[in-house]
């Protein structure tokens, strides 16, 4: 039997799996799946993980759940020799080992990209993952809950002040959510004066959302600024050192919490480890069939999808578009590749990739939301619908989307929940130390000058 190897289980991987396992004759090939974590994170899911909308466990979804005749390896392709079809796997535990294949679907995604500033490495938390997602929301209920218990002064104010970096998708719906969530505390926390409340979005450049068309931006930023946020534009982050923020403008602030989603960079695996080509991004060429290479140089047996991969957009008549890197393309090329590697195996031509847009909408926070197709613009609550509509149906598996409704609905008549469950990331802390109260982590001197020029 031929072994088809799937390198990365996210969205693009995960379809691809998935769809193998239903559409392969059980004596036609296997499937290998190697991924570092044990299921695919939803991300679209996890502003509202970070806001308590949704449970964390529920925006992931197993991958032994799900791909029960797949053979799933718990580690990382590093390297990729597809001229002697082998692979080589750091696994989570123990030496990296080769692992030998006859079709090779690269799925590995796209990784969270780091500026060199002073700080961020130290301070900053990413939204890429559930984890993160979890760690932030748990960090602004800590936050709370200590300020609640000091007087009003400047290291009351950095823990009631939040940055976010990054102007996009990700950064502009975690930024709404949180928002939403941070404002909401504070009718439970009587002590705190919402004056106190900071919330900071920096963009290097002068919109956020680059998905939607100018007006809607603008729309977005005055929305967010009407609840109380600041929206600094033209701004970029100089240094986050000991949590002290300092812009490109000339402002300087205290954050308890920094969030980094400035965007993504290529897979090092793609960009340095393999014998496949890449362009200058470091992104895997990809044909509009999926196979990988070029129209007169196609690789054999060798297929990409993703963020990892540049794959000619059929959809828009710009010479040299690639398929942005998002959930809608992601999915769709994985049941694609999936459908176009039976077909080759089977004989047949694969089809290519042509997804037209179905609009963009996101979430702002509860009950608040934007959509755009084309020239039609929906804002506030309809659009918020809409977005909880579209993505209840997207997550796969109808366990998944039961889920999340159940959650949504118990959300709707009791709130949501505000426990912070931020002792996990020490559960050791209490063993060690018995019944003693714990001492909270030491804090940065406060700065004793702030600039907050416009």
């Amino acid at each position: 039997m031929r072994t088809i190897l799937v390198a990365g289980g996210g969205y693009a991987g995960f379809y691809t799996a998935w769809k193998l396992e239903k559409k392969l004759r059980r004596d036609e090939a296997r499937v290998v799946v190697v991924d570092p974590r044990p299921y695919m994170t939803y991300q679209p899911f996890l502003p509202e993980v970070l806001a308590g909308s949704v449970e964390a466990r529920h925006a992931a979804v197993s991958l032994r759940r799900h791909l029960r005749r797949a053979t799933l390896i718990s580690g990382t392709v590093v390297a990729v020799d597809h001229a002697h079809r082998t692979a080589t796997v750091q696994p989570a535990e123990g030496p990296e080992f080769a692992l030998g294949y006859d079709i090779i679907v690269v799925t590995a995604g796209a990784v969270t990209r780091k500026l060199a500033i002073p700080g961020v490495a130290e301070q900053a938390i990413g939204m890429k993952h559930v984890e993160e997602a979890v760690a932030i929301r748990d960090r602004l209920l800590t936050a709370f809950d200590r300020a609640s218990t000091l007087e009003p002064g400047p290291l009351r104010r950095r823990l009631l002040t939040v940055t976010f970096v990054g102007g996009g998708f990700s950064g502009v719906e975690g930024f709404g959510e949180l928002l939403s969530l941070a404002t909401s505390l504070m009718r439970a926390y009587p002590e705190l004066n919402p004056a106190e409340l900071q919330f900071h979005l920096v963009e290097a450049r002068d919109r956020i959302l680059p998905e939607v068309s100018d007006g809607p931006g603008q729309w977005v930023v005055r929305s967010l600024e009407k609840r109380g946020a600041r929206i600094h534009l033209n701004a970029q982050l100089i240094s986050a050192r000991d949590g002290h923020v300092v812009l490109s403008t000339g402002e300087e602030f205290d954050s308890d919490l920094i969030v980094w989603t400035v965007g993504n960079a290529a897979n090092p695996m793609v960009r340095s480890h393999t014998d496949l080509p890449i362009d200058g991004r470091g992104m895997l060429i990809v044909r509009a069939d999926l196979r990988v290479g070029t129209e007169s140089e196609p690789v054999p047996d060798a297929w990409g999808a993703g963020d990892d991969a540049a794959i000619p957009d059929l959809a828009v008549s710009r010479p040299g578009a690639v398929t942005v890197p998002n959930a809608q393309h992601a999915v769709r090329q994985g049941k694609l590749l999936a459908r176009n590697i039976v077909a080759t195996l089977r004989g047949r031509k694969p089809k290519q990739y042509v997804h037209h847009s179905l609009g963009t909408v996101a979430t702002l926070g509860l009950g608040r939301g934007i959509f755009q197709y084309r020239g039609i613009v929906i804002k506030g609550l309809p659009a918020w619908l809409m977005h909880r509509g579209y993505h209840v149906l997207a997550v796969p598996s109808w366990e998944r989307k039961t889920r999340v409704l159940a959650v949504w609905l118990t959300a709707a008549l009791f709130g949501r929940d505000i426990v912070s469950l931020a002792s996990v990331q020490d559960p050791r802390r209490a063993f060690v130390t018995g019944d003693e109260p714990v001492e909270p982590p030491a804090q940065p001197p406060i700065r004793s000058q702030h600039v907050q020029s416009a």
